[in-house]
């Protein structure tokens, strides 16, 4: 049994997600004790026993079963690690009397179409959206939806099943692709309806730039902004380059900031780690996505190249209802993360250039997480990035470089993938 004098947190896992391990090392940087939620037949951790698995389809057998724990164990914090696991987790959190957003919020925040909803009461700037089940026939819903559009699945993220289309047939062919992705990548918990039922907004053009913050008693504490310097106009949206500081002018960086505050409290969030994006249009900031968790992939990374704490020491500080020192907001030197695509369907046979863009000037890391012989599926279907290449500098346009220096450096071989036919 870990020692649980500084704190036990809970931290509520779906199978397989990467965040795990860097949540685990800064519980154990701060002597935080860690039991681990998650569902499976294996070792949750390999090597790590203070597991508890569960069935993420019954929510209610899922808390109860830890409150049983919480007897012997008591548990101090709640953390989820990702979008499919954000809800349960407050729902926890709210059932042992610990710190958290309403369930209803964390709901919110999860589901595209509530989000929405909320945003346009609070009369926020979000694209005019509409649900379209599937199931149903679609040229009645679409009736009169203007062009381009966004396809969106209602509850998956790292831009999985998001689709651009411009006309009539591209939203048809865009809607049966998105609806299949959905239903191959819903949570145990999801419902029919987040299966079979889609967003459809209108294309907001302009600039993306990404808020990474933390809430505390409904008050927004900025950690970074992040400018994506690509363009992200589809037809699918597959992120590349952020770095931070952003190189908009400040008021554009207070507006969005003002933005994302009025949307979590549009939402009802008050409590833990925010990450949003937003689209700049028009004198504008267009809230397109606020989520109750961290930066997606190991970009969280980035805090810790650019002030040597991690934001994951952060969340669960504050978790524990502590006032952690904010080391990000005052960081002079500029940082930024290249997150390796995929060129295509196949398989992993290779990636070149990893050491020639390591020496790059500029660049701290090039890690690549996908090994050989990994079967590869790019986005919409896909979200998995190859890997990350880091970068620190005196300013962002130095960064931003380095980066794409280093990405010229590398090349991914990837085979195709031989279906095997068996005879009958």
């Amino acid at each position: 049994m870990q020692n649980d004098a500084r704190g036990r947190v809970l931290l509520v896992a779906p199978p397989g997600s990467y965040r795990v391990h860097a949540y685990l090392e800064a519980a154990c940087d701060l002597g935080i004790a860690m039991l681990v939620v998650s569902e499976g037949a294996h070792a949750l951790i390999p090597g790590f026993r203070d597991g508890l698995r569960v069935d993420f389809s019954d929510p209610d057998d899922v808390i109860r079963q830890i409150q049983r724990t919480h007897r012997d164990q008591p548990v101090t914090g709640v953390v989820a690690t990702d979008d499919g696991t954000v809800e349960l987790a407050n729902r926890v959190a709210a059932a042992l009397g610990l710190a958290h957003n309403a369930p209803f919020a964390a709901r919110i925040a999860r589901r595209k179409d509530l989000a929405r909803t909320a945003l346009a009461e609070a009369e926020l700037p979000v694209p005019p959206a509409r649900r379209v089940d599937l199931r149903r026939p679609l040229a009645p819903q679409v009736a009169g939806i203007e062009f381009p559009c966004v396809v969106k699945p209602l509850a998956l993220s790292a831009s999985r099943g998001v689709i651009r289309a411009d006309d009539l047939p591209g939203l048809e062919a865009a809607g049966r692709r998105a609806v299949a992705i959905a239903r191959a990548d819903a949570v145990a918990s999801a419902d029919e309806e987040e299966r079979d039922t889609l967003l459809v907004e209108s294309f907001v053009p302009g600039p993306e730039i990404a808020l990474e913050g933390i809430l505390t008693g409904g008050a927004l504490t900025v950690l970074a902004i992040f400018d994506k310097p690509d363009p992200l106009d589809g037809p699918f949206f597959e992120e590349t380059i952020y770095v931070t500081p952003s190189r908009h002018p400040r008021a554009v960086q207070a507006l969005a900031a003002e933005r994302v505050r009025a949307g979590c409290a549009a939402y009802g969030l008050t409590e833990g780690p925010v990450h949003a994006e937003l689209r700049l249009h028009a004198g504008e900031a267009w809230i397109i996505e606020i989520a109750a968790r961290t930066i997606g992939g190991d970009c969280a990374r980035l805090f810790t190249f650019g002030s040597g704490t991690s934001l994951e020491h952060l969340v669960l500080q504050r978790a524990l209802g502590r006032s952690p020192d904010i080391p990000f907001r005052d960081a002079r030197r500029a940082a930024g993360v290249l997150m390796i695509p995929t060129p295509g369907a196949g398989t992993l046979r290779r990636v070149e250039g990893v050491m020639a863009a390591g020496q790059v000037p500029g660049i701290r890391e090039v890690s690549v997480t996908v090994r050989e012989g990994y079967a590869l599926t790019p986005l919409p279907e896909g979200g998995t990035y190859l890997g990350f290449v880091f970068a620190l500098g005196d300013d962002p346009a130095g960064v931003e470089a380095s980066l794409r220096q280093a990405q010229e450096m590398i090349r991914v071989v990837v085979a195709p993938s031989l279906a095997v036919e068996v005879a009958g």
